[in-house]
């Protein structure tokens, strides 16, 4: 008996494929026409403008 037959990987084959298609099965109402929402910019931030009661006089 080898340790590493053919069937052994015979069966870790089907049982990939089987898996996938039951992952795939269990995911597949996910699936919509569009993958991805469509990227959006941010705003630009707006640093606060100097008060007159902080700037330093000279």
């Amino acid at each position: 008996m080898r340790l590493f037959s053919t069937d052994l990987f015979r069966n870790f084959g089907i049982g990939f494929v089987v898996g996938a298609l039951l992952i795939a099965g269990a995911n597949a109402e996910n699936w919509s026409g569009e993958l991805a929402s469509p990227a959006q910019a941010a705003e630009t931030l707006q640093a606060p403008a100097p008060s007159a009661e902080f700037v330093i006089a000279r």
